[in-house]
């Protein structure tokens, strides 16, 4: 887990969110796509200080895809990285492109192997191109829709141990990735340790996302009173994996500020602290909670 120091000023920022197209079966054409995309999120007329990829992004979504395409990180939280000895192509790219364009990066997800286990990971980034923060997927997607969608993550993945998020000098901002979105108990620990946003690189599918995906997030957004944001793949009914689209970023009254559709594409939108004062000042439920009658879930081990 991070470690819990007083956050930082909540300032406006600009955040950007690449619902990005075409991956395919070869990583390094991937990687190129998805940096020329980074560096055209980044070419606004007011650019982002925060730029997020889909999770996935450098490789088919697929449990039988995760071995093949996983990459060694070696990063270990509170110890400087050195990108320039790092084994992952997809970590050397995204270090180099924050580093270009001076931005916040949120690297989506990628498979991570650490020895013998795989990991679905998102990794974060600096302005510097420093590898600042990183994340696990805690919850696997393993479920089973009968007549609809049958996906088991367990296959080959294993579950992260730990809650992340990250510091930066306008915001703390929380990190999931996807099928963590339906554990209420993992935002709720983010915001409670002073997040101001949470961000969650996401795939849903055509039968989940129609139903859960913009519920889930302004869910999460409302009970917390705090920006959330989801970041997904483009829609590609060619791959084994059909992906909702649909990027979003809702604000603490869970108003949907920007919504992509299903193509690939690229949503900015601006983040008020003010709508985050507000929305905690008009409906105060932080202040107002009852841990003698209920537990605190930061509490809980």
């Amino acid at each position: 887990m991070s470690k819990l120091t007083k956050p930082p000023a909540f300032k406006p920022f600009t955040l950007a969110l690449v619902q990005l197209g075409g991956v395919g079966a070869n990583k390094a054409d991937n990687l190129k796509h998805a940096r020329e995309m980074i560096l055209k999120a980044a070419d606004n007329s007011k650019k982002p200080d925060l730029i997020v990829l889909p999770e996935c992004f450098n490789s088919p979504y697929g449990h039988v895809h995760f071995p093949v395409y996983a990459e060694k990180i070696g990063y270990v939280p509170g110890t400087p990285y050195d990108v320039s000895k790092s084994e992952s192509d997809s970590v050397k790219m995204l270090s180099s492109v924050a580093k270009e364009i001076g931005t916040w990066l949120v690297g989506g997800s990628i498979p991570e192997r650490e020895a013998d286990t795989l990991y679905n990971t998102c990794t974060v980034y600096n302005p510097q191109g420093e590898l600042v923060a990183l994340h696990r997927k805690v919850h696997l997607f393993d479920i089973d829709i009968p007549g609809k969608i049958t996906f088991q993550e367990s296959e080959t993945l294993t579950g992260g141990n730990t809650i992340n998020f990250f510091d930066t000098d306008f915001a703390r901002v929380g990190l999931g990735i996807c099928y963590d979105i339906r554990f209420p108990e993992q935002a709720m620990i983010l915001a409670r340790q002073g997040c101001h946003v949470l961000i969650y690189p996401g795939a849903f599918n055509m039968t989940t996302g129609p139903l859960h995906w913009e519920l889930l997030q302004r869910g999460r957004a409302v009970d917390n009173q705090v920006f959330f944001s989801m970041c997904s793949p483009a829609r590609d009914l060619t791959a084994g994996y059909h992906a909702w689209g649909h990027s979003m970023i809702v604000d603490p009254m869970g108003k949907v500020l920007g919504e992509a559709q299903d193509g690939e594409e690229i949503i900015v939108s601006e983040i008020e602290p003010q709508t985050f004062v507000d929305a905690r000042a008009g409906i105060p439920v932080t202040r107002q909670r009852r841990f003698d009658v209920y537990t605190d879930v930061r509490e809980v081990k």
